[in-house]
């Protein structure tokens, strides 16, 4: 077994760990952490398989994905550091069903869909990079400039509503001074 497949089930491995913690503590702010974390791993595990691109593409938009949706648990949920008795679980019959299904039905399309022939020749990174660029910038253009505006435009909302004001002194006229000074010496300056 080489290096690369023992990083691979390393990284592997601690997604799905992490990916289990999300839906293990009452803490939004945790859960984000965990889901972080796990992103993360699956981000390293493409950096291990020598597609870089992907990789740092993967931890960059989920460190920043996460950070926002903290930044929007802290504002709006109730008990986000999990510290009451809340039950965050729902329908729990309902979502086992659906999870049971969805699974069976994304591990039926892997082991039974027609994935075509296997590719005789695979381009050189930089191809790749090059190809993926023209598909980004080409069909699904105007889906991501809009998505990005959207996320821009929440961020800048999130933090404006997240920071509090300074305080300033208040300023005082020459006319409030003036009659400042006249009630408290009886007569005009």
């Amino acid at each position: 077994m080489s290096v690369q497949v023992i990083f691979l089930l390393a990284f592997g491995l601690a997604a799905v760990w992490f990916g289990i913690v999300v839906f293990r503590t009452h803490s939004m702010v945790r859960s984000a952490l965990a889901l972080l974390f796990s992103q993360t791993a699956v981000g390293a595990m493409f950096l291990v398989m020598q597609t870089e691109f992907l990789g740092v593409l993967q931890i960059m938009m989920m460190a920043t994905e996460m950070s926002i949706m903290a930044i929007f648990m802290v504002m709006f949920m109730m008990d986000p550091g999990g510290l009451g008795e809340m039950d965050m679980k729902h329908q729990r019959k309902l979502s086992l069903w659906a999870g049971i299904i969805a699974f069976g039905g994304a591990g039926g399309l892997a082991l039974f869909g027609d994935w075509g022939p296997i590719a005789s020749q695979i381009p050189d990174g930089g191809e790749q990079v090059r190809l993926l660029g023209i598909e980004l910038l080409g069909r699904s253009m105007l889906i991501f400039e809009s998505a990005g505006l959207t996320i821009l435009t929440a961020m800048i909302a999130a933090t404006s509503i997240a920071v509090q004001p300074p305080h300033r002194p208040k300023e005082t006229s020459d006319k409030s001074k003036e009659l400042h000074q006249t009630h408290n010496h009886g007569g005009a300056v």
